[in-house]
């Protein structure tokens, strides 16, 4: 049994590059089809009472999301659209973004393919822990982190699947599960830590995506958090619609030293200087600029 609901998207969204705009597309609870062209979640939360998979596509400009299992509320229904809405960024305003990129001869297929929504997770808490599970590592052991978190503390979907862990179940579990279960590493009492504090309520990430604050403060704040240094701060502001941090890493600047400077290691400041001409939007640019071979 299934259930159909759909989501209307703006002129300017493109399903594909969403979905290809980073790597969250290939970490659980999302799965791709690449063969049939779905991409798909288990959804959980507060408000459903049991996880939901479903799988989404494009159809006749709308995302068509297929819900599995057996039939749910009304209410439900409400909370995954919100959240469908949420993940492929369909309320972003982009309009300011496509008029820089389009003065520029190299910058133009941006807005042209309707690139520049980066693909995110229901919640800055899911994203705050798939960020931290991307420092420091190879991308292989990133997907291994999250996959075990999804697999041994998610709640089961009908389907066997599973939803992302809630900071309360995180925050139960001691440190070595984290370390031998999780194979977190160093990172084992930065996941513990974390959850805590979201569970406790001693920090509320999703006031993140509307905070009344600088990005110097916002990112200061976030920086307080164990395992959250410039790059991992910088790369979660993109992921709650900020986006004047370049979120540098080796990866980023390597691209940046082939593309841009025949492929000769240079300063920081020097990629910094080179996409200042775009404000605001800086971090996004660089990201589409680096990743266009993606598309």
């Amino acid at each position: 049994m299934s259930q159909i609901l759909y989501l209307e998207f703006p002129e300017n969204f493109d399903f594909k590059h969403t979905v290809y705009s980073h790597g969250w597309s290939s970490l659980p609870p999302f799965e791709l089809d690449k063969e049939n062209w779905h991409l798909s979640y288990v959804f959980g939360g507060k408000k459903l009472k049991t996880p939901v998979s479903a799988k989404i596509s494009e159809t006749s400009k709308k995302l068509k999301i297929e819900i599995q299992g057996n039939k749910i509320s009304t209410s439900a229904k409400e909370e995954i659209l919100r959240k469908a809405r949420h993940i492929f960024r369909l309320d972003d305003d982009l309009t300011e973004f496509y008029r820089l990129v389009c003065k520029e001869k190299e910058l133009a297929w941006i807005a042209e393919t309707n690139a520049g929504r980066l693909l995110r997770s229901p919640t800055a808490f899911e994203d705050l822990v798939k960020t931290l599970a991307t420092t420091n590592c190879s991308w292989a052991l990133t997907k291994k982190m999250v996959t075990n978190l999804v697999e041994k503390l998610g709640e089961p979907a009908k389907n066997g699947k599973h939803a992302f862990p809630t900071p309360e179940r995180m925050a139960e579990m001691p440190i070595e599960f984290y370390k031998s279960e999780i194979r977190a590493g160093y990172r084992a009492s930065y996941f513990k830590e974390l959850a805590e504090m979201v569970a406790s309520g001693e920090i509320n990430p999703e006031s993140w995506l509307h905070a009344d604050l600088t990005s110097a403060e916002l990112k200061k704040q976030i920086k307080q958090i164990k395992g959250f240094g410039d790059y991992a701060a910088e790369n979660l502001f993109k992921l709650i619609g900020r986006y004047d941090g370049l979120a540098l890493d080796s990866w980023l600047r390597a691209q940046f030293y082939k593309k841009h400077n025949e492929e000769r290691v240079c300063d920081d400041r020097q990629i910094r200087d080179f996409y200042e001409r775009f404000g605001a939007w800086r971090g996004l640019v660089m990201w589409c600029d680096m990743t266009e071979k993606w598309l």
